[in-house]
Formats: structure tokens, C-alpha cells, sequence
């Protein structure tokens, strides 16, 4: 076959095969597959061993708290499914593990409620979203199960479908918490039409999905959630265009994906800062955007993307398991990559939306966040500011923090304008009370004086070799300033002072420090040290990680540099 003819054939696979159409392998999987598939063979041993052979929980599984809960159960059922369909499995057909993913199929029809819904144990009970995320992909393992050619697995398939099905009754009329709950739901509905075609199912799918998705011209969901909820979206929409065929669903994904080039840091994380969920600021890597990567590579013949792919798999390559049950069920995906067109490694980027600014130069990259208290990081490979934070002993709320990032010219500039006023007596016959209760007579109707004020100025722009950050801060004087270097663990310093009792603090009295982490550097500098309170009031506790303070007193100035450094 010509190269032309394979690429039409791999485009037409992708185009129109369905969500659910997957029938035993016709050709050998590709290394990278055969690699996950006993990557999840060795998860499933400790998988397994949580499961509760006990008469009243018997075939639940128990999570870390040592709690049985149906998601952990859900795990079983879908990598087991994965082992038993997969030919290169230790597991294939195995009827050892076919019993416990048939015991963990009867427990989860035991935990599922009379609505259909299931708890997510940490928060949400009688939930339909939970219940969604456990469908989209159960549904996938049924159509593994029903293809493995596993002996007596009728036995699995007759409890998942009953779990399945009542579930689909609760999602045909249950409710969401967050954005992208709603698009889990109709994906989880297109898997089940996909199945089990129910036109109940299209119709509550098509009420989601007529709020019309949550993308913004940045290229970023509503949530903002580049780790978790981001990636999520991207796969689910993939699933609902393939399962309900709305091609025009995955230009949403591409929007998204497009931006995530400028998000990736050169050690190969991605940019987590300005999330607004539960994975803002955390260590993450790139490894839930592989599918919809891959996906669209191979459709759209992308380079750019397959360049994606071939970071991801060096950098997260052994996290891709997580997500088996996809690459399993759609053998289009094990093409080869259309040759890789590199993505872009020197740029500045904004992100108005986001209220972020992206700076990357090769091997060394900067974030600038407005909204968040951390309002600069710098990275060097593996040497890691993780933030700069400052702080003011100012009437209580001194954290410097911005709403705006705006550009001048060759800087990008953050402001804030704070006041500290005293009240005067309550105004005569304004008395709200006359029994002296202090609540009953608030400041807002009392006149103020000596009113004082304190304005923050961050100017930050690239130099040469990395980036600067100009502070200055005046109004009031002599208040006490702190400025926090937080820097995430594992490295080494030099030209800092201990701090005499603290762990991990150190102040920076004059001249420039590094800090070193494997062959990375960073230099930063110059130091200032004219006070040593590390907790001013007001200011937030500080982080569990090294941290380094420059100190001083308004009116403050200083330029810090931070730059990339050879070891």
C-alpha cells in the first residue's frame, strides 16, 4: 500500500468508524500499546488484592483510605476488561480474573441507587456527573468483555448491562454541578445510544450540548483547568462527535489543543497556574492530552501534533495507561504519526482570558499571572521557581495581588492600591442601637481620617538571558516588606543565610544566589535584607517548600534578575 492510499484509509478509519464498533484486533498492536497493555497488567495485581472477598462486600474494592467505593470498583471492571481483551495480556481470557471482574460488576449494581446514580464518596452522593464518568468508559469495557471471547463472560456482561442501563435512566434527567459535567453526560449518553440505541438518550445529550461549549477566544474552558478538566473536555468531545457524529465538535478541540502548545514547560509539564480547580498550581505533565493529540494527528495528518505526541511519550510515556481502554478500542489509532513538525519552543504568548503571559526561550520558560497572589515563575529544565509572592505589614491585607496584567511596551505592568483608614465617631442621632453593640453601628457609615495609603508597582520584562522584575511600593512608610522566592524542592543553594530556626528559609543579604537541581541553574539576585519577619501580618502562611526572603521597608524598591545558569 502507497503512502497516499494508507493515509485516505487512516483518515476514513478515524472519520466515520463508531464510538463502539471495535471487534477483536485484525493486526498486531503497535510497541507503545503493547508496552501499556502490560503496564496495566501490573497494575492489576495490586488492583486486586484490594478486593473484598467478604460475604456483605464481596467483589468491592477499597481505595487508599481503606474505604470500599464504587469508583475504585469501576477501576477493576475497566482494566480488567483491558487484560481480558487484550491478546498480549498475561490476563487474556483468563477466568481467574473474569470472576473478579464479575464479583466487582455484581457490587456495583449493589451500590448503585434505585435512581441509577452512585456516590463519589469524598463529596457528591446521589450524583449523576459521577455516575457519568464511570459509564463512558464501562460502556467500552462491555464491548471488551463481549469481544474477548472469554469463556462464561456472559456471567460479567449480564450484571454491567443492568448497572449500564439504570444508569442511563439517571442520566436522562439528572442534574450537574460544573462546565464540563455537562459534556461527561453527554458523552456518556452517546456511548450508551451508541449500544443500546434509545432515542432518549440523543434528545437529553442534545439539551447539553444546546448550551453551546465553554470555550473562549484563548482557546481554554470555562474552568481554566489545564491539568484535569481541560484534557477531559477535549476526550469526551471527541466521543460525543464520533457517538452522536457532530464532526463540528472537534474544532472546540482543536481550539484547545492549539493553545496547550504554548502551556508546556521545557522539562515537559504543563502550565497549571492559572486553574481554577483543584489542580491549580500542581506538578503535572502532559500525558491526558495524548488521545486527543493522536486522535486529531492522524485525522487532520497534523505534525504539530504528532511532535505532541512523541514529547508526551518521552515524558510521561508509562502515565499513559491510564487511559488503555481508548487506545484499545480504536485501531485506527495505532497508525504511525504523520512525520513531526516541531511546536513551538521561543515565543511570547498572552492569554488575555487567562489573565496569564506565557515566556519561553528553548530551555528556560516564565509565567505572569494576574488574579493569584504567585505572580511570576521561571524555570530553568529542572530548576524551578515555583513563585514570587510579596507582602506589606499594611493594615491586614498587605498580599499583593492584581486583577490586570497589561503591556507596556516592552513590560508587563501589575498594580495595587490599597488604604488603611481610621473611623470617627458615629455620626450624632445616626445611633443604630442603644444598647453599645459594635455589630449593630458599621464602618461604612462612619466618617474616616488619617486615611493611609500604599501603592504596588511590578514591572516585569525579558532580558538577555532571562527575566526581571522590577518592585517598588510607597505611600506610607516604614511598613515592613517581605518579598517570598519559592522554589520547589529538591535542589541545592549557594550565597543565601540560613534562617536561625526556620526549616527551608533563607534570607538573601546582598549579591546574586543559584540554585541548582540536578545539571539546571538558576541565578537570581541581587539580594536585600533590612528586617527578619518571614510571617507579616496579613500576609498568607507560608508554602511547604524552600523559600527565600528579601526584605525591607516602604518606600521599597527592587530589580531582581532571574536567569539561566550552566552548571
Amino acid at each position: 500500500m502507497d503512502r497516499r492510499t494508507f493515509v485516505q484509509s487512516t483518515l476514513t478509519a478515524l472519520c466515520v468508524a463508531p464510538a463502539l464498533g471495535f471487534v477483536r484486533p485484525s493486526r498486531s498492536m503497535p510497541p507503545w500499546l503493547l508496552e501499556l497493555v502490560k503496564l496495566n497488567d501490573d497494575g492489576l495485581v495490586a488492583l486486586r488484592a484490594l478486593q473484598s472477598k467478604e460475604a456483605g462486600t464481596l467483589g468491592g474494592v477499597r481505595d487508599g483510605h481503606d474505604i470500599l467505593n464504587p469508583h475504585s470498583t469501576f477501576a477493576l471492571i475497566l482494566w480488567g476488561s483491558c487484560a481480558l481483551f487484550a491478546p498480549s495480556s498475561r490476563y487474556f481470557r483468563s477466568e481467574g480474573l473474569r470472576e473478579d471482574v464479575r464479583l466487582a460488576a455484581e457490587y456495583l449494581v449493589k451500590t448503585q441507587h434505585a435512581d441509577g446514580t452512585i456516590d463519589l464518596l469524598s463529596t457528591n452522593f446521589h450524583s449523576p456527573p459521577d455516575t457519568a464518568f464511570l459509564v463512558k468508559r464501562l460502556v467500552t469495557a462491555y464491548g471488551f468483555l463481549e469481544q474477548s471471547g472469554t469463556p462464561g463472560v456472559e456471567r460479567v456482561l449480564a450484571p454491567l448491562k443492568t448497572f449500564l442501563t439504570r444508569a442511563g435512566e439517571a442520566l436522562i434527567v439528572g442534574g450537574i454541578h460544573t462546565p464540563n459535567h455537562r459534556w461527561v453526560v453527554a458523552a456518556a449518553l452517546a456511548q450508551l445510544h451508541t449500544r443500546w440505541p434509545d432515542p432518549r438518550y440523543r434528545a437529553r445529550a442534545e439539551q447539553w450540548l444546546q448550551e453551546r461549549i465553554d470555550i473562549d477566544a484563548d482557546g481554554q474552558y470555562n474552568e481554566k483547568s489545564t491539568f484535569i478538566y481541560s484534557s477531559l473536555s477535549d476526550r469526551v468531545l471527541i466521543t460525543i462527535a464520533r457517538g452522536l457524529n457532530k464532526p463540528e465538535l472537534l474544532d472546540y478541540v482543536r481550539q484547545n489543543l492549539d493553545m496547550t502548545l504554548y502551556y508546556v514547560h521545557p522539562n515537559g509539564e504543563i502550565v497549571t497556574d492559572a486553574s481554577g480547580r483543584q489542580d491549580k498550581a500542581v506538578v503535572g505533565t502532559l500525558e491526558n492530552y495524548y488521545y486527543p493529540y493522536r486522535y486529531l494527528a492522524l485525522r487532520d495528518q497534523n505534525g504539530t501534533y504528532a511532535a505532541m505526541c512523541a514529547l508526551i511519550e518521552r515524558t510521561a510515556g508509562q502515565k499513559l495507561r491510564g487511559h488503555l481502554d481508548y487506545y484499545l478500542a480504536d485501531e485506527a489509532l495505532w497508525a504511525p504519526l504523520p512525520p513531526a513538525k516541531s511546536p513551538p519552543v521561543s515565543y511570547v504568548k498572552t492569554f488575555p482570558n487567562s489573565g496569564l503571559v506565557r515566556v519561553r526561550r528553548e530551555q528556560w520558560d516564565s509565567t505572569l499571572i494576574a488574579r493569584n497572589p504567585v505572580f511570576f515563575t521561571f524555570m530553568h529544565g529542572q530548576a524551578v521557581l515555583q513563585g514570587l509572592r510579596l507582602a506589606a505589614s499594611f493594615f491586614g491585607k498587605g498580599q499583593f495581588q492584581t486583577e490586570t496584567l497589561v503591556q507596556k511596551e516592552k513590560s508587563w505592568e501589575l498594580t495595587q492600591r490599597l488604604e488603611g483608614p481610621y473611623y470617627q465617631p458615629y455620626p450624632a442621632g445616626q445611633l443604630p442601637t442603644q444598647d453599645g453593640d459594635w455589630e449593630k453601628m458599621p464602618r461604612t457609615a462612619r466618617p474616616q481620617s488619617e486615611v493611609q495609603h500604599l501603592e504596588t508597582r511590578v514591572l516585569i520584562r525579558e532580558t538577555n538571558h532571562g527575566m526581571e522584575v522590577e518592585i517598588s511600593s510607597e505611600g506610607t512608610d516604614r511598613v515592613p516588606v517581605a518579598l517570598e522566592l519559592i522554589f520547589r524542592p529538591g535542589g541545592t543553594f549557594a550565597g543565601l543565610t540560613p534562617h536561625a530556626s526556620l526549616p527551608n528559609t533563607w534570607f538573601m543579604e546582598k549579591g546574586t544566589g543559584t540554585y541548582t537541581f540536578q545539571n539546571d541553574r538558576i541565578q537570581f539576585g541581587p539580594g536585600l535584607h533590612l528586617h527578619k519577619n518571614t510571617a507579616l501580618r496579613g500576609a498568607l502562611p507560608a508554602m511547604d517548600a524552600p523559600t527565600v526572603f528579601l526584605t525591607g521597608f516602604t518606600p521599597f524598591r527592587q530589580v531582581l534578575t532571574f536567569s539561566a545558569a550552566s552548571t
